[in-house]
């Protein structure tokens, strides 16, 4: 018998340390040589790690949360005989490997850098009170036949939460995408109260805040605790974009069908170049803002693990429908978790839409180190008051939408913000100038 001590490798992203996300095996169980032992996420990714060799586990880093620096022990396994020794060796390698630099980034064009003097922030601390009298738990309940719930489109997680409430399913109404979530699963339960044991409180439960939810909520607390918000919101009247929309549909052939987000990129691509303050990220510790000529627009998206901002490169540079087909191949990467490191970084400015939830406005929050974000909110159809060209003032049903925007108010004055927008606002409602060049 031996022992092998797998030490916490580099993984090649320039990180001092990763966080164990989820144990696929504990102390007492055994490994295989290539099998997955362990969920490690940095920054940007998650990464499984792999056994070189076959054994029992005897002893791990810690538990699902906690943080493991490269290098240091992960797991220690007891072998039959011998440990190879190219094994051995780049174990050791790992133990002895200091954190690989950050890459310098790329030269981007038309750069502008300017120094800004600013003053810390200070702290707030926030105490959440316990609930001291836990509700019941609630009786088990019969899960439903497995046929009803093999044909609706879930992730393991939804579906396990499903047969523990017994909730069948098939019942839920999935999004627009087909896919039942979580909160698809929630609205479920409150709209029907009588659903089986589902009328009975649910027993509170406490969840460690670990993996993406972590990241999000360490991300979204820097954001405001560092940046000084503001929030700016127009109505746009986007019943000539609507209609080009249509048009270019009808006529697209085998490409992919416009949603209304490739129009607006566009949109905003055009309308940039006149307010450079608003596509620039701030480095606070060095007071410096720089100024991208390129765009790399970073596309909120929700995924069961939390919200995610893929990021489509040189947005300016693409035409609608390679908007299009970015957009949903980044979407699609980040709900199934195959988005690569580097189409989660680098972001210069970033949209985030609740789509038909968008509701009436939104003040989203600045994705740090960016200074500013767009959030379009949900088109309605109301009346308004037209002036036609022969110049009669005339009652139409029309589609307006809410383009608000949230911007670093240290980089950002709130003039550039209203005027940035309502230079787009000229460009949605005149949606023929999205298309020239």
């Amino acid at each position: 018998m031996a022992k092998f001590t797998f030490n916490m490798p580099d993984i090649g992203e320039g990180i001092a340390e990763a966080e164990i996300v989820q144990w696929h095996k504990q102390v007492g169980d055994t490994v295989n040589e290539d099998e997955e032992f362990v969920d490690m996420m940095t920054d940007k990714a998650t990464v499984p790690m792999e056994s070189p060799v076959t054994g029992k586990i005897l002893e791990i880093a810690g538990g699902e949360g906690d943080m493991v620096s490269i290098g240091s022990m992960l797991v220690v396994i007891e072998v039959e005989g011998e440990v190879p020794d190219d094994v051995t060796e780049e174990s050791q390698a790992a133990a002895e490997a200091a954190p690989a630099p950050a890459p310098a980034p790329k030269a981007e064009p038309v750069e502008e850098r300017i120094e800004v003097e600013t003053s810390d922030a200070s702290d707030a601390d926030d105490a959440l009170a316990a609930d001291p009298d836990p509700a019941p738990q609630p009786e088990p309940r019969p899960a439903p036949e497995p046929s009803a719930q093999a044909k609706v489109l879930a992730t393991p997680a939804v579906r396990k939460r499903a047969k523990e409430l017994g909730v069948d399913l098939a019942q839920v109404k999935p999004a627009e995408d087909g896919r039942i979530r979580h909160g698809d699963l929630d609205q479920f339960l409150t709209y029907n109260a009588g659903y089986g044991a589902a009328a009975k409180p649910r027993a509170d439960e406490e969840k460690k805040v670990i993996g993406m939810r972590r990241r999000i909520a360490e991300n979204m607390a820097a954001s405001k605790r560092n940046i000084p918000h503001f929030s700016y919101v127009e109505e746009v009247d986007v019943t000539d974009l609507e209609v080009l929309r249509a048009q270019l549909n009808s006529n697209r052939g085998e490409k992919p069908k416009l949603t209304i987000l490739p129009l607006l990129i566009t949109a905003i691509c055009k309308t940039l170049p006149d307010f450079p303050m608003i596509n620039a990220r701030y480095d606070d510790e060095a007071g410096i803002v720089t100024r991208h000529g390129s765009v790399n627009m970073g596309m909120a998206a929700q995924t069961d693990a939390g919200l995610m901002v893929p990021v489509i490169r040189n947005a300016q540079a693409q035409n609608l429908w390679q908007l299009a087909n970015e957009i949903a191949r980044l979407a699609e990467a980040a709900r199934t978790g195959t988005a690569k490191s580097e189409e989660m970084q680098g972001g210069t400015l970033t949209v985030t839409s609740l789509g038909p939830l968008g509701g009436v406005a939104t003040t989203p929050v600045i994705n740090r180190p960016e200074v500013a974000i767009i959030g379009p909110n949900r088109i309605i159809e109301r009346p308004m008051y037209v002036t036609g060209a022969d110049g009669v003032e005339r009652i139409e049903k029309r589609k307006l939408m809410n383009i608000s925007i949230s911007c670093d108010h240290r980089v950002v004055d709130g003039w550039d913000a209203a005027s940035f927008v309502q230079a787009l606002k000229r460009l949605l409602e005149t949606p023929a100038l999205i298309l020239v060049d």
